[in-house]
């Protein structure tokens, strides 16, 4: 299993590129983009990554929109040299409220999981809380997702959302285990913590990453080679 710097950590550190060379020197190989880092100018972003020998297997792309755009991220993927391509969450204003919103969402997935397989390339779907949290009905997202999408949509689990939504980390890497290919080791304090919205530096929160580790180390992301 890989281990991955995701730069959105350090979003507020610019310029980005000139993280790099730190980055590196702190044992770094791979690194996770959001749209944010590169989409200004991709071309440039490889370079630099180059430059710094660093390469980044998976990236960030967009939200699913109201439009058909993922040809278009297919190609920056590839110049940017990932393996996979990860669909973020869902604003506030567009989270279905109803289960059949998830399901076509899930349905969505695997036909731009179908796509980006034609292209060499595989997607994921990356959690927030709300995924976790339960509708009206009783019925959660990201088993919606899931159970209406293809096994070729993977997971990029986020633990310390799965914590902030009063979620059982340890259950649903055993649920999810064979959708996992990549996992979001990210450091949470006490639920009701408003400081930093609730979040810390890694080794510093409630989260007990060693009892974690087994459950870690039977996913995806590591029987698929993924990343952490």
């Amino acid at each position: 299993m890989d281990i991955a710097y995701q730069l959105y950590t350090s979003r507020k550190a610019l310029p980005l590129i000139g993280q790099f060379p730190f980055l590196k020197s702190l044992g770094y190989d791979h690194i996770e983009v959001w749209p944010g880092a590169y989409q200004d100018d991709p071309r440039g972003f490889r370079a630099a990554l180059d430059a710094a020998g660093l390469d980044t297997p998976s990236v960030l792309i967009p939200d699913p929109s109201e439009t058909d755009d993922l040809e278009k991220f297919i190609g920056t993927a590839h110049l940017l040299g990932a393996k996979t391509i990860v669909r973020p969450g869902l604003p506030p204003h567009r989270r279905p409220a109803e289960p059949d919103g998830w399901k076509r969402l899930g349905e969505r997935l695997a036909r731009e999981a179908t796509i980006a397989e034609g292209e060499g390339l595989k997607l994921a779907w990356h959690n927030h809380d709300f995924e976790f949290q339960p509708l009206a009905d009783g019925s959660r997202p990201i088993d919606l997702i899931v159970e209406n999408s293809s096994t070729n949509v993977y997971l990029e689990l986020d633990c310390g959302w799965v914590f902030q939504a009063g979620g059982d980390i340890e259950s649903e890497l055993r649920r999810f285990a064979s959708r996992i290919i990549a996992i979001h080791a990210k450091d949470a304090a006490p639920l009701g913590t408003k400081e930093e919205d609730g979040w810390v530096a890694n080794g510093d929160g409630v989260i007990d990453w060693q009892a974690l580790v087994p459950t870690i180390l039977s996913t995806g992301a590591v029987s698929s080679g993924g990343r952490a």
